[in-house]
């Protein structure tokens, strides 16, 4: 069962915490932008260390660089001499390098890698240039077209999912810039890394306390999905951009107004995600965070422990990271009009500015509203969105801020369902009804701030610190009904309101320098962090919910919601962790291996409802490591294992047991995984094995005693496709197979037996096509297949696979100011198809109808 204890979070209350709300959220809006200013004030003599410097770079290097695409050779230019070099995806589309063979300094030979291709290079920076057209008259920049010709290539870049365009030749604008990174420095803490070919999916993310990584300097599987796809598939909830995943899975309908995920076959919970790199501060806990304001999502593929901690809610299939917009070199005003079938109408507002000599302090907002009613029956949404990012940047020191608010309403939501034991799970009802009832609903609303900070006390020596929170309040009615027989019926039950408030504080530091060792690279990184939460809870009388029908539903009265419950205490956990990691690399980075170590503790105080005295205490350490190893035989390939370990605080022995009380050490999952990278230049592909075995606990039938006895085993396969498989062609998925084991279950009665909700293959594969009939004009489409599944350990209930098409198009033209406007249209399920989707708990939901999407993005 869902744990609504555990899981739900947030609540709107009344009159007798209103005050303490906002005294809350005016004390963590206070503090955010009162730290944000110290810091940018006390930092503001070092902006001169951003300035931009000559070029210096007199080393003669042996350069061995075939003919072979402009872009191609820079990333080999870059990995022979560890220069950064930036190129406009338009500029070097289409040309061929000579190469360049021979022993040159690095400018030098930039110079012959260019010659003969109507390219020239400008130095921006120490080791640091761009990549520039050149005309027989001088150099036009980059980001120039003429005529008409730049017209349509503007249309093209926008239709493809750029974030620029190219305008006429009177008004040069920015356009997607492929950038080929220094390979023999790490990118910054807070640095975003650049999209790969496509913008769909980006080169790099966050490790946890590691920082951002390149997924070829990963030894895990991970993939980090672009605003572009949130914008171009219209995505209004975080979780539908996992419907590109073949691995990680949203496990639960929209209509149920929650977040509930899949990744290798195992739970993570919505509670568990991560906010620049921080659990607590997103508007999640029984909530759907909204998508507009997001740059990225990533997707980390198995347990994570000594990366992000222990998850509060003990998830170990993954991690998903949100990271927010930010300001980018260029000013936007965009402004989007939507409308979802079938009445819900909406805008989303997106501005952003750079301010300063050189622009080093940028201002993002970024607000929503949307409202109306939903294809399910008696079903409507409200949500709103406001969020203010806030970046100041000099060469040794980046800070960043984010404030966002967060309100949702939702009626009539159509909630998780159980089913009997040995009752076999009964054909699906009308995808449009709702079994049950006009009465759930729930609303959310959450206030959420973070402040990251990095200096650079020496060129090799950086020293971060990170803080944030969130406050949450919520009011819901939910009816969790049990399916009795094949025939649908439901059993009676009862509901009530509950109320709920819930604040979160988070907090990271440390220091990463980097240092050699004869001929060994070291990137050491220590690291703490601190979590707390604290929960209180209330609720109103029960109402009595009368028997009914999937098929053929009643409903009883509306709860009492007029009551005002007085809350109490329920939960008070803290979660602590030190770090301690190294990556060590040989042969300018070609193998790299990863050794690390943490410490971690939980403190969980758990409160008996109404009352608030204590029903529970929990306090357990564990140390868990973590080894990853890269290896790179080729420059475009990269091969990698790791071991990582999962944790979830350990079970108390029931009252029932001889050994009643006992508490016992957190539960410790491992992973073995190996794979391999291969990066083709515009199509990337990556194929991972993996072992993850997750112990279970149950009473010794014999003994009387529990204990920790059982495990469920997953062996699996991942394969994911992403990029450009031709001009004007894009891919993204991939399959995903998992072989899951129960073992060593009790009595050997489920031995050998699936996990629940757990698919043998699960394939995504969606494409884009840039039609050349007309310039601008895009479509897409996305095909999904899930296996079948189990609802339970004894596996005779089983649920079947389904199968789902996307489809969309899109098509941009450009203003007489030249500003792009880009009219977009989707149908998710097109065909309609009905089916049950389950999650970990053995509950079921409804699938989503057919829903139709429109929208049109305007830039002034």
């Amino acid at each position: 069962m869902r744990d609504l204890g555990g899981v739900a979070g947030g609540t709107r209350v009344g009159s007798n915490v209103s005050l303490m709300a906002w005294r809350w959220r005016a004390m963590l809006v206070r503090l955010v932008l009162a730290l944000f200013t110290v810091t940018c004030v006390a930092s503001h003599s070092a902006a001169a260390d951003g300035r931009s410097e000559s070029a210096s770079d007199d080393r003669k290097i042996d350069f061995n660089i075939p003919q072979q695409p402009v872009s191609s050779a820079l990333h080999a230019f870059a990995g022979q001499t560890g220069w950064e070099v930036s190129s406009p995806a338009d500029v070097s589309e289409g040309r061929t390098s000579p190469g360049v063979q021979g022993t040159f300094v690095p400018e030098d030979g930039l110079k012959a890698m260019l010659a003969g291709t109507g390219l020239t290079y400008r130095l921006i920076g120490p080791q640091t240039a761009t990549i520039e057209r050149e005309t027989s008259s001088g150099v036009v920049p980059a980001v120039v077209a003429a005529g008409a010709a730049g017209a349509a290539t503007g249309a093209m870049a926008a239709a493809n999912g750029s974030e620029g365009y190219t305008q006429t030749v009177q008004k040069p604008v920015k356009v997607p810039e492929v950038v080929v990174k220094d390979v023999k420095e790490r990118p910054h803490r807070e640095e975003l890394l650049p999209e790969y070919a496509g913008g769909d999916v980006a080169t790099g993310g966050r490790l946890g306390v590691l920082g951002n990584r390149d997924i070829m300097d990963s030894p895990f599987n991970q993939t980090n999905y672009s605003s572009k796809v949130i914008q171009n598939q219209q995505i209004r909830y975080m979780a539908d951009v996992l419907n590109n995943d073949p691995t990680a899975r949203a496990s639960a309908s929209t209509s149920t107004g929650a977040d509930d995920f899949s990744i290798r076959g195992f739970n993570v919970s919505n509670a568990d995600i991560y906010f620049n790199g921080m659990v607590g501060v997103a508007p999640t806990f029984f909530n759907s965070m909204m998508a507009e304001s997001l740059e990225r999502v990533e997707v980390l593929k198995g347990p994570s422990a000594l990366l992000n901690g222990i998850a509060q809610q003990g998830s170990i299939g993954g991690t998903i990271n949100l990271v927010p917009k930010r300001a980018g070199a260029d000013p936007l005003t965009q402004f989007t009009g939507s409308y979802i079938s079938s009445t819900q109408f909406g805008g989303h507002a997106d501005i952003s500015r750079r301010f300063g000599s050189e622009k080093q302090f940028g201002v993002r907002f970024n607000g929503v509203y949307r409202s109306g009613d939903t294809p399910i029956d008696y079903q409507s949404r409200e949500s709103a969105l406001g969020t203010l990012a806030l970046d100041y940047q000099v060469k040794r020191f980046r800070v960043v801020a984010d404030l966002g608010y967060q309100y949702q309403n939702m009626q009539a939501i159509r909630d998780f369902t159980t089913v009997s034991s040995g009752v076999q799970v009964p054909k699906v009802p009308n995808n449009r009804g709702n079994y049950d009832g006009p009465h759930d609903f729930n609303k959310p609303q959450v206030y959420y701030g973070d402040l990251r900070g990095e200096y650079d006390i020496l060129d090799q020596l950086t020293v971060f610190a990170a803080v944030g929170g969130s406050y949450r309040n919520s009011r819901y009615v939910l009816t969790n009904r049990n399916i009795t027989d094949a025939a649908g019926d439901l059993e009676p039950t009862s509901t009530q309101l509950i109320a709920e408030t819930m604040a979160a504080w988070t907090v990271e530091g440390g220091l990463q320098g980097r240092f050699v060792t004869g001929p060994v690279r070291h990137q050491a990184t220590l690291a703490y962090t601190y979590f707390n939460r604290f929960r209180k809870e209330g609720s109103g009388p029960f109402t009595d919910v009368p028997q009914s029908n999937i098929y053929n539903p009643t409903f009883g009265p509306a709860p009492d919601t007029s009551v005002d419950p007085a809350l109490h205490k329920i939960q008070d956990m803290t979660l602590t962790g030190t770090t301690l990691a190294d990556t060590l690399s040989m042969f300018d980075e070609r193998l790299q291996l990863t050794v690390a170590g943490r410490l971690q503790t939980i403190d969980n105080t758990r409160f008996t409802a109404n009352t608030g005295s204590i029903r529970s205490t929990y306090y357990e350490s564990a140390v868990t490591p973590m080894v990853g190893l890269v290896v790179k035989p080729w420059q475009r390939v990269s091969l990698y294992a790791n071991y990582i370990q999962g944790l979830q605080q350990g079970p108390v022995a029931p009252l029932t047991s001889a050994n009643a009380g006992e508490i016992f050490a957190p539960f410790v999952t491992t992973q073995y995984e190996f794979g391999g990278k291969v990066d083709f230049g515009h199509l990337g592909t990556s194929l991972a094995f993996y072992q993850i075995a997750q112990p279970s606990g149950f009473v010794n039938p014999t003994t009387n005693v529990f204990g920790i006895n059982g495990e469920q085993r997953h062996r699996g396969m991942d394969f994911n496709i992403f990029g450009e498989l031709t001009e004007g062609v894009r891919l993204l998925g991939g399959a995903a197979f998992i072989d899951s084991e129960l073992t060593k279950t009790e009595d050997g009665l489920n031995d050998g037996h699936r996990g629940i909700a757990v698919p043998r293959w699960r394939f995504v594969l969606g494409g884009e096509w840039d039609t050349p009939f007309l310039s601008g004009f895009t479509l897409f489409a996305r095909g999904t297949h899930n296996t079948s599944m189990f609802l339970d350990q004894a596996n005779t209930q089983e649920v079947p696979g389904w199968a789902r098409l996307d489809l969309g198009a899109r098509y941009m033209f450009l203003q007489p100011n030249g500003k792009p406007v880009t009219i977009r249209a989707n149908v998710t399920n097109v065909l309609d198809s009905g089916y049950w989707d389950a999650n970990s708990f053995g509950q079921l939901t409804v699938s989503d109808p057919r829903v139709f999407w429109l929208s049109a993005t305007i830039d002034f």
